[in-house]
């Protein structure tokens, strides 16, 4: 059984130790929009429109540490970008809000750029080039790469 092509990851909700921190992350750097807040504890927020693509809440996390390195949990969450203008856009805003930069990379299916949020949730900012441009072997399989992603040229997009 596989699921329907239409299917689609919807949202993802993190666990974050303080939530306006988070929110001014995902609001403030980001660019997403805060659609709802539940009162000091839990907050929605998305693009375009939509009730939420992500929820932040502190339920069981609040003033929590991340969890050590070595240890299961979400390696990180990506953010499909429409263009390498909006790509470059968002980027440029993580690096004018002094947040590293872990790497970045072009995949030949996509270009991606790799930080962390404030509670140390790997993120990745993305954007896909069309199927017709990805990479296949002679069989016409997938041969994704990990090749150097020019930050400049991508910057200089975005302007």
């Amino acid at each position: 059984m596989t699921a329907p092509p239409e299917t689609r990851v919807g949202h993802v909700h993190l666990k974050v130790a303080d939530l306006d921190r988070a929110i001014g992350f995902y609001a403030g750097v980001l660019g997403f929009e805060l659609t709802q807040r539940y009162g000091a504890q839990a907050a929605f927020l998305a693009a375009g429109g939509y009730h939420h693509h992500i929820g932040l809440n502190t339920w069981e996390s609040l003033g929590a540490a991340p969890p050590p390195p070595g240890h299961t949990g979400l390696y990180h969450t990506a953010f499909l970008f429409p263009d390498r203008a909006s790509l470059g856009a968002v980027l440029q805003r993580v690096i004018e809000a002094g947040i590293p930069i872990d790497g970045a990379a072009d995949h030949g299916v996509s270009e991606a750029i790799y930080l962390r949020d404030p509670d140390q949730n790997g993120v990745e900012l993305y954007r896909d080039r069309p199927q017709g441009e990805w990479p296949r072997t002679a069989d016409g399989k997938l041969a994704m790469v990990n090749a150097r992603l020019d930050l400049n040229a991508l910057l200089a997009e975005a302007r």
